[in-house]
């Protein structure tokens, strides 16, 4: 298979997969290059996640690195192959590269954590509420730009719907819902969508009410990803540069605490839509 000069998120992170399995049975790269035949520049680009990889040499290299873990050799087997030609691939070049990598994240994952304080999370978000937030970004983007991203945002969500929607549960704070993004009409609005959304089989949404004591991460949004074996779960974080994905075991352990811990504080699901009514009720027309 050909090299790949751009690797997304997910071949790069098959290829520091495999460096890790390496990494555990000893090997230097050019011991595992001799031992499959190939040179050490291919291995190197292989970990590099800029030469794909059949599901075959997956398995061969495991079997190099003597890896008994089947769940996860057979994980890694599954996000082989060139770049996935998702439907994200429309906007490379349009959208920065990371936007592309939280989508194709998002379409992998088995199931969804989000953590949010003042922001609701993407993938629960109306048209008008996201085109708000994007149109506030610093510096200003221009009014084409801005729709490019809405429209991004919004084709995001087709993970909650479909045959097999992916489970999603979003610890959100009642800050973010009394932002009030957009005026009243918005607001309005995206309660009311965030209540329906919330009465899908796959969407919970859980509310932290204020008062309700510390919690962890009250600072940042927080995407947890779960991947087919934990392993393989990415975390994602919004900063004002845009998007950072952590993956290291020890900083998913981390991670994985934050959003238990902050659901742990949240009112249950029927009296988290109970708040969100009453505060979309308070939100009135000047």
């Amino acid at each position: 298979m050909p090299p790949s000069t751009v690797p997304t998120l997910r071949q790069q992170r098959l290829g520091a997969e495999l460096r890790k399995l390496r990494l555990s049975a000893g090997l230097s790269s050019t011991e595992a290059a001799a031992r499959l035949g190939i040179q050490q520049a291919r291995m190197s680009m292989i970990e590099a996640g800029r030469y794909a990889v059949g599901a075959d040499r997956v398995r061969a290299l495991a079997r190099a690195y003597s890896c008994t873990d089947r769940a996860l050799v057979e994980a890694l087997a599954g996000m082989t192959g060139g770049r996935t030609r998702g439907w994200w691939e429309e906007y490379r070049g349009v959208l920065p590269t990371a936007a592309l990598d939280l989508a194709e994240a998002e379409h992998h994952a088995t199931s969804m954590h989000i953590a949010t304080v003042v922001h609701l999370p993407g993938l629960l978000q109306t048209p008008d509420h996201a085109r708000a937030l994007i149109g506030a970004a610093v510096p200003p983007l221009p009014p084409h730009e801005v729709e490019h991203r809405v429209s991004f945002r919004i084709r995001r969500q087709a993970v909650l719907y479909g045959d097999d929607p992916t489970p999603l549960t979003a610890a959100v704070h009642e800050a973010a819902l009394r932002m009030g993004f957009g005026g009243p009409t918005v607001a309005r609005a995206q309660l009311a969508h965030l209540v329906e959304m919330s009465e899908r089989e796959n969407v919970t949404v859980l509310v932290i009410p204020f008062g309700s004591g510390t919690f962890p991460s009250s600072g940042q949004s927080v995407v947890y990803l779960h991947g087919p074996v934990p392993q393989l779960d990415t975390v994602q974080l919004d900063t004002d540069h845009g998007s950072e994905f952590v993956d290291a075991h020890a900083h998913l352990a981390v991670y994985r605490a934050v959003v238990e811990r902050m659901a742990e504080r949240a009112l249950d699901p029927t009296a988290s839509r109970d708040l969100m009514h009453r505060i979309a009720r308070e939100f009135r027309d000047p």
